[in-house]
């Protein structure tokens, strides 16, 4: 499964920087999406009593790329990063995040994503099946370079006999 081609693929990277600030109401809309009501994220005396300066945003807000990498949906609809990586014969499955988050997010942060592929392994599953392991890191910044969040991703191609 491993190839050249595939083999160049390491070290890729590549940035996208949301077009204005983050903002309340996207802040308000992502926290009542994902059902978290801490006041923290809608009150600016609830965010103060908790030593912020004002509302923060819900930790994995910034982390959804789809907002603000400006990218065409694929064919199932997402718009967010990904390496576009096509492998025929296989079957994606995402092995998992590790998110490290450094800095509450404020609504006037501009916030800059640089994904890098890390590394990419050759593996068989126990039941002898070939896979490609595939790892990145996402760090995210605000506009005055402060390290925001951090997101160690897996994902894994595994070969489908037919």
């Amino acid at each position: 499964m491993m190839t050249d081609e595939i083999r160049a693929l390491i070290g890729r990277e590549v940035t996208y920087t949301a077009p204005e600030p983050l903002g309340r109401a996207a802040i308000r809309y992502f926290a009542l999406a994902v059902g978290d009501h801490n006041p923290v994220y809608t009150d600016d005396a609830a965010a103060r009593a908790a030593g912020h300066d004002g509302v923060i945003a819900p930790p994995t807000l910034i982390c959804e790329t789809n907002q603000y990498a400006g990218l065409p949906a694929d064919a199932d609809g997402y718009a967010g990063h990904t390496w576009g990586i096509e492998l025929p014969g296989t079957r994606q499955v995402r092995g998992g995040n590790a998110y490290e988050f450094h800095r509450a997010v404020r609504p006037d942060d501009v916030v800059t994503a640089t994904w890098r592929l890390r590394d990419i392994a050759e593996r068989t599953t126990g039941a002898g099946q070939p896979m490609l392991v595939f790892t990145s890191r996402a760090t995210y910044t605000n506009q005055d370079g402060d390290l925001l969040a951090t997101n160690e991703e897996t994902i894994i191609y595994l070969g489908v006999t037919p």
